[in-house]
Parts: C-alpha cells; structure tokens; sequence
C-alpha cells in the first residue's frame, strides 16, 4: 500500500504531513506501507492507494480514489483517528 501526502502548492507542509504519517505508522506497529508527498498540482490517481490533504484543499482532490481529510496537519490525535480508521477497513491494523 502507498499512501500520499498532499499539500496546496509547495512541499513543505506535504513534507510534514508525510512525516506525521510515518510516525503514526509506526507507533501502530504498521509494517510495508509506502508514504510520500506531493503537491495538488502534480498528484495523479496512479501514484497512490490513499491521498490524505488538509481540509483547505479537499475540493481540488476529486479526481483521486481514495482521500482522507484532516482538519490540520500537525493536529496527529486527528490524523492517527482517521488513519487508523482506514488501516482497519482496509484490514491492515
């Protein structure tokens, strides 16, 4: 599985997000899970599996599959509720 980490227009908030992500990832004890970053421009739907963004960019993200929106990107209680709540459905926690 990859997950991407998306921002607006630069990567230093994509950069953090991606970093959060890896960080919860392993504090689950997830193993095998790609992350990146990106920025809204560039992102395709091949890149990823799951897209997470901020909520100030969730209406750019309707041409990608899979998204999970947070309220903000350094708020990790809400990241790691959401994402885990994905790794459950998907079977994966």
């Amino acid at each position: 599985m990859k997950i991407m980490a998306v921002c607006g227009s630069g990567l230093g908030s994509s950069f953090m997000l991606e970093m959060n992500v890896q960080q919860i990832l392993s504090e689950l004890g997830v193993n095998g899970i790609e992350v990146e970053h990106s920025d809204l421009s560039s992102v395709t739907p091949d890149q990823a599996d799951l897209f997470i963004a901020a909520k100030d960019i969730a209406e750019g993200m309707g041409h990608l599959p899979e998204v999970v929106v947070i309220d903000s990107i350094i708020d990790m209680d809400g990241l790691r509720s959401k994402l885990r709540e994905v790794l459950e459905q998907k079977g994966l926690l």
